[in-house]
């Protein structure tokens, strides 16, 4: 088992980051081309703790090195399932996700958490434990394992740089509405 692990400071508060979570796969990332579908399989709210709870399935274009292909097979996408907690009492958003593609020759186990440092500044969290499954083909596995973390490596400069743009355009957005809504308080046209 191989563990990657990272963490950013975002310079926006908790409620615009866990807001614009929810949009981190949009248009507005350019970063995040690669994900080509995101479905909502459920979504509930614990009457009890007010967490909300949802279900997502992430499909993305598969780009596995052309060795694994040769090992492995090549498929087109590949697809994660995800669950997600946003615990607006305690103020953290939990993502955990967990390959569903290849499965049985890898588990890829990503827990995210977002909290806040003070009212302005959200801390990310990350960690990923990559376990390849070929019993008794340690260099294989290895082999595997590397790749895999280097790939996340690689992938959490460019999720920082997409949310980064994502946060920025919710940021701008968000103030164009207040302002119409503002204009509209005081009878002002909006166009």
């Amino acid at each position: 088992m191989k563990v990657f692990s990272n963490s950013h400071t975002f310079n926006y508060s908790w409620e615009e980051v866990s807001t614009a979570n929810w949009r981190k796969y949009c248009p507005w990332n350019d970063k995040s081309t690669h994900v080509i579908a995101v479905d909502t399989l459920s979504r509930e709210v614990d009457p009890a703790t007010g967490i909300l709870r949802t279900e997502r399935l992430i499909t993305c274009r598969q780009s596995a090195p052309d060795w694994l292909k040769s090992i492995i097979g090549c498929m087109e996408t590949s697809q994660v399932f995800e669950t997600s907690y946003v615990d607006p009492v305690a103020k953290t958003v939990t993502m955990v996700s967990q390959n569903i593609t290849w499965a049985n020759l890898v588990n890829v186990q990503e827990t995210v958490v977002y909290k806040p440092l003070d009212a302005h500044r959200t801390q990310f969290e990350q960690d990923a434990r990559i376990t390849a499954l070929c019993g008794g083909w340690q260099r294989i596995k290895n082999s595997i394992e590397d790749t895999l973390v280097t790939r996340f490596r690689e992938n959490a400069v460019k999720g920082k740089e997409g949310f980064e743009c994502v946060l920025a355009m919710s940021r701008r957005v968000f103030a164009e509405e207040r302002e119409k809504e503002r204009l509209r308080n005081e009878g002002k046209v909006v166009a």
